[in-house]
């Protein structure tokens, strides 16, 4: 392990601790010396990190602190690199271009050596075997759940039966071959889950009076309940 990851390894593990922690559970967490231990905290807190506490006493960093310039340990840039490359080929366009351009902006603050590792990791996602076309913008649902806001759909179930709906959607599920739209149904009156490729077409129809938090964390609830048998 570099330095420089061993300092961001530090970090990670202040961050994991709100109260002092001490520098023999540091160390040994670290897997370093007591004596490597202190001259990394001396490091980090020539840097700008706040770092407060002594030996004997324990550590803690108080939050706000970033290493200029960003830093990451290889497996969390193959991480990155690995999921912006999913984004690419399985979320919509909008989204597949925000992905490459947030990494973009990642590599751009990168020390040389780290950007380096960025253009050549060797991860990469194979094509969807099963495209997934569209009939409206999917970027336009993810903005609807972002602001909380209705939509009035026309949807085509697994029947080929055509509906009109009034959904309050809260979340987006993005599958190998299809994504779908989580949210509540007024037809209905209950969770339902409709594909985006079976949406014919879509309109903003106002707030909807719940908060999207608060209907997530009472779907999951019901999908992870025990089921009957």
């Amino acid at each position: 392990m570099s330095r420089t990851e061993r300092l961001l390894d530090l970090l990670q593990t202040l961050r994991r601790h709100r109260l002092p922690v001490s520098g023999h559970r540091l160390a040994a967490e670290m897997g370093i010396s007591l004596r490597t231990l202190y001259r990394d905290i001396a490091t980090l807190q020539c840097q700008g990190a706040e770092i407060e506490g002594e030996p004997g006493v324990g550590y803690v960093l108080r939050p706000g602190f970033m290493l200029p310039p960003l830093m990451f340990s290889t497996e969390e840039i193959e991480a990155l690199v690995l999921g912006t490359r999913w984004v690419a080929g399985r979320s919509d366009a909008h989204l597949g271009l925000a992905a490459r351009n947030a990494l973009a902006k990642i590599g751009a603050v990168l020390p040389q050596e780290l950007r380096d590792e960025l253009d050549a990791i060797p991860l990469l996602v194979a094509p969807s075997a099963v495209a997934v076309t569209d009939r409206v913008d999917v970027s336009l649902i993810r903005q609807a759940i972002r602001a909380e806001q209705k939509l009035e759909i026309a949807y085509r179930d697994d029947k080929g039966v055509d509906s009109a709906r009034v959904i309050w959607p809260f979340a987006l599920g993005f599958f190998d071959s299809v994504r779908i739209v989580m949210a509540w149904c007024e037809l209905r009156n209950d969770f339902r889950h409709f594909r985006t490729d079976r949406i014919a077409t879509l309109a903003a129809a106002g707030r909807y009076p719940r908060r999207r938090h608060a209907l997530l964390k009472e779907w999951r609830a019901i999908e992870h309940a025990p089921r009957k048998t």
